[in-house]
């Protein structure tokens, strides 16, 4: 079965077990936060700075969220 399959056989459950399944597989996923980088946080802190430099200096343009998503899929 396929993840489009598994997908539209979901979202024809009821609310409440839509909601229990989204449970279910949200805590089987790994803690975003917990994973591996490598990159300390005062490395990431001084990227943010930059990278917020670069925006207010008009280096870069930022993305919004939809352009984000947009090009994630």
């Amino acid at each position: 079965m396929g993840l489009d399959q598994i997908a539209n056989e979901a979202l024809n459950l009821s609310a409440h077990n839509r909601a229990i399944l989204a449970e279910k597989i949200w805590q089987s996923l790994e803690d975003p936060y917990t994973i591996p980088s490598d990159i300390t946080d005062s490395q990431a802190i001084k990227l943010a700075k930059k990278r917020d430099n670069e925006i207010e200096q008009g280096k870069v343009k930022p993305l919004s969220h939809q352009e984000l998503m947009s090009r994630l899929k």
